[in-house]
């Protein structure tokens, strides 16, 4: 993808390049109608905006129906994406569709549920998971802790990185600031992941977690630096990243013990 501001890549284009994959799978679909839609509307937006209103798009297009919708847009996903990289750089244009199953389907767990998992194996499904997490918590979190054992590395990073309290760009994830205690399970399964990508999902999600809850996190680090692997040890050091910044004397102490 050519260099050019983010959000300019959600234009009419891209309804061209959804609209053409779409009708690719012999469904019926107004392209012209979507196109000119997108191109109208999201001038005047931002990136988050662009997003969501193109997937407002595809829901109307579909007639509100979202299982018919859901189930054109999975079919047009393409090959997973065997990289740590290119979430944005070459599957930006998932984007949407990920933003139609957060929006659109909360009242469908099981297929919306199935569906990020795919989305996730091409761009991301952390922003998509959150609605699903508030809503159905012990649900979710048992889903996310299979996906912590799951070969595929996307769907491990995303058990962590869906769940981190404090994700950027998305709304806080309050079930977790009060509570942080069922993600240790998921955080824990992770440690020790061989995976770098997978690696920093961890260590922000324990980051996010000292923030609110330092007792806690304490804890967990303290049992982590027991015997820790190579990959633990990057995980904790980087979890710790802003106390060490503080000079924080129990972060400090714990890291000259890892070295």
């Amino acid at each position: 993808m050519a260099y050019k501001q983010l959000k300019l890549w959600f234009d009419k284009e891209l309804a061209r390049l959804l609209s053409d994959k779409i009708v690719n799978c012999g469904v019926q679909f107004n392209s012209d109608q979507f196109i000119k839609s997108v191109d109208q509307g999201v001038t005047d937006l931002e990136l988050k905006d662009r997003v969501e209103f193109m997937a407002d798009q595809l829901f109307d297009q579909f007639n509100g129906q979202y299982r018919h919708g859901l189930k054109t847009l999975l079919q047009i996903l393409g090959p997973e994406n065997m990289n740590e990289t290119g979430m944005f750089a070459n599957y930006y244009w998932i984007l949407p569709i990920a933003k139609y199953v957060e929006k659109y389907g909360l009242d469908n767990f099981e297929i919306s549920i199935k569906a990020i998992e795919k989305i996730t194996k091409r761009s991301t499904g952390e922003y998509a998971i959150r609605p699903f997490i508030e809503r159905y918590p012990q649900r979710t979190i048992e889903e996310m802790f299979k996906w912590s054992k799951n070969d595929n590395f996307h769907l491990r990073r995303l058990a962590s990185e869906g769940g981190r309290p404090r994700l950027p760009w998305a709304t806080k994830l309050q079930i977790f600031i009060d509570d942080p205690l069922p993600l240790l399970p998921i955080l824990d399964q992770l440690k020790d992941d061989k995976i770098r990508y997978v690696q920093k999902s961890v260590a922000n999600c324990v980051n996010d977690i000292l923030k609110d809850n330092i007792d806690i996190g304490k804890d967990l680090i303290n049992k982590w630096s027991i015997n820790p692997t190579r990959e633990r040890i990057w995980i904790i050091s980087h979890g710790m990243r802003n106390l060490l910044k503080e000079e924080n004397a129990w972060a400090v102490k714990v890291k000259s013990q890892l070295c």
